[in-house]
């Protein structure tokens, strides 16, 4: 109870050449909103570095064994290539979970996806529904849960730390979602009286 009394923390700015959609975009059950939004931003150029990540570990044990045979025999050969696999894929994942929350934090080019949040956020507001969803959490402890994991993606190679609470405390001026949402509302109705 005392925590709902203890000062806000603002998330630090970071001067980027691009603008920040979201400093901690992540969030999982129960409401894995965030955590797909990453996945649904994703590009396909983020797809492909996936892809190319994934391939690299197997393709590079292959060119190995052909080098250096093992002779492991197929018995010995084919749980390493599982393993590097897995491994692989793993590595995969995290690439294109990082090339597209590097865009959400405004660090490389983000155009398309400053356009999908404006329409996805517009949207939550139009409807009504909070924009990063419910959390039951106090504010406080919501800040610390956003702290601990704020511009997170950028060491998700070394360590994979996600943020499973949802808080609105992602570093963006919310208001431009709210003013946006009453210009195409005015819009709309300005269109609907014409019509009549």
């Amino acid at each position: 109870m005392a925590d709902n009394y203890r000062a806000y923390v603002p998330p630090k700015t970071i001067r980027t050449e691009y603008p920040l959609i979201d400093s901690d975009p992540y969030a999982a059950p129960p409401s894995p909103e965030h955590f797909n939004r990453v996945l649904k931003y994703a590009r396909p150029s983020d797809y492909a570095a996936a892809a190319s990540t994934t391939a690299f570990g197997p393709a590079l044990m292959l060119l190995w064994e052909r080098l250096a045979p093992s002779h492991v025999g197929r018995g010995g050969f084919a749980p390493i290539m599982r393993l590097t696999g897995a491994i692989s894929a793993g590595a995969g994942f995290l690439m294109l979970y990082q090339r597209s929350s590097l865009r959400l934090y405004g660090w490389t080019e983000n155009r398309r996806e400053v356009e999908l949040d404006m329409r996805e956020m517009v949207d939550k507001v139009k409807a009504g529904e909070p924009l990063y969803g419910e959390s039951g959490l106090s504010p406080y402890m919501q800040g610390v849960a956003s702290r601990n994991s704020r511009y997170t993606g950028v060491w998700l190679h070394v360590l994979p730390w996600f943020n499973f609470v949802n808080h609105s405390q992602h570093g963006v001026d919310t208001t431009k979602y709210y003013q946006q949402a009453e210009r195409e509302l005015e819009a709309e109705r300005a269109g609907g009286s014409h019509a009549s």
